[in-house]
């Protein structure tokens, strides 16, 4: 299998994604890696790699960055490498495309040139989240559909369960709506009539309402939400995570006593920041799109894509997609009339 690697996209393009590369097709003697981006500054962190068969360069002379307007950067910047790769994608010449580049524009390309899986109205930007007390948390959406539809927060939550049967091996995922209360009649018009239908729907097992504070806590495999809200919660919960590891990494180091408590405590925080580190979790798919595609953080280092090239080839490996796309077709879910 071949998948498509933008190297020019995030903070540490290109070096970054070029390291994660080489580190994936150590691990995976199947996976070839095609580097999208300027071939100049590829070659000299390729080293030995650099003729290596599981590794190809494909020549891009623009990028989008990430003060770039989306669709008008995708639609004027036809030589980027986020641009490149997704028509490579379509062509067939790679099997799925990874990018830790400008959020926007990667769903405005992928719907540009891919376009949305049938029975998906609206395709979801993704996040997953570490938990404490269990394997995590896929959230949706996460920026792409800012005012949802109830329709379109139950398609979510079909698409999010299927994707974790079927590349995460979760048998009966549960799934929550993200809101400000647990009760049924909590939240905006939307989300109540997104409660209503969710709960008639036998395909998932809905558990009901998420609280924010709930998200890291275990007690759903899949929550959907607004792109809004979904964006303000991932955003929160990492600026959370970052500050406060800061601070106790701070409070252990200020004094010799503290520094010894904090040598006693060093293997079990160690631990727990491993559980919450986004950079092993790698990236997340953009559900809903008709071909796979992940996104990895702006910040990724190389284990970030080392990741989620790790996680891409297990999709493909087992052919995710395609089930996920025939069960969606076969479902034929009647979401309704009069959308609010």
């Amino acid at each position: 299998m071949r998948i498509g690697l933008d190297v020019m996209g995030g903070d540490h393009a290109p070096e970054a994604p070029v390291l994660g590369a080489i580190a994936a097709v150590k691990a995976h003697p199947d996976l070839c890696v095609t580097l999208v981006g300027d071939e100049a500054k590829i070659k000299p962190l390729l080293g030995a790699y650099e003729r290596h068969p599981q590794m190809v360069i494909e020549p891009t002379s623009e990028v989008i960055g990430m003060e770039d307007e989306p669709v008008a950067a995708v639609r004027k910047k036809v030589h980027s490498s986020m641009v490149v790769a997704m028509q490579q994608l379509r062509s067939g010449a790679v099997d799925a495309v990874i990018s830790a580049g400008n959020t926007g524009a990667l769903m405005a390309s992928g719907l540009l040139y891919l376009g949305r899986m049938q029975g998906v109205d609206r395709p979801a930007l993704t996040a997953m989240f570490p938990s404490v007390k269990s394997w995590g948390v896929l959230l949706l959406d996460v920026g792409a559909n800012l005012e949802p539809r109830a329709v379109h927060l139950v398609q979510y939550a079909l698409i999010g369960a299927l994707y974790c049967q079927e590349a995460l091996d979760i048998a009966r995922p549960r799934v929550g709506l993200l809101n400000v209360g647990t009760e049924a009649q909590k939240g905006p018009k939307v989300l109540r009539e997104a409660y209503r239908r969710l709960a008639q729907l036998e395909a998932i097992d809905f558990i009901g309402n998420v609280e924010s504070r709930e998200l890291l806590q275990g007690k759903a495999d899949v929550v959907i939400c607004g792109g809004f809200v979904g964006n303000i919660a991932l955003k929160l919960t990492e600026g959370v995570a970052r500050d406060l590891f800061h601070e106790v990494r701070a409070a252990l180091t200020a004094t010799w006593l503290t520094r010894m408590a904090g040598m006693v405590l060093r293997p079990r925080l160690r631990k727990l920041i491993k559980a919450m580190d986004y950079q092993a979790i790698g990236g997340a798919p953009l559900l809903g799109l008709d071909k796979v595609v992940y996104k990895c953080h702006g910040s990724s280092e190389a284990l970030a894509f080392e990741s989620a090239l790790s996680m891409a080839h297990g999709y493909l490996a087992r052919d995710s997609h395609h089930r996920i796309r025939e069960r969606l077709a076969v479902a034929r879910l009647s979401y309704g009339e009069g959308e609010s």
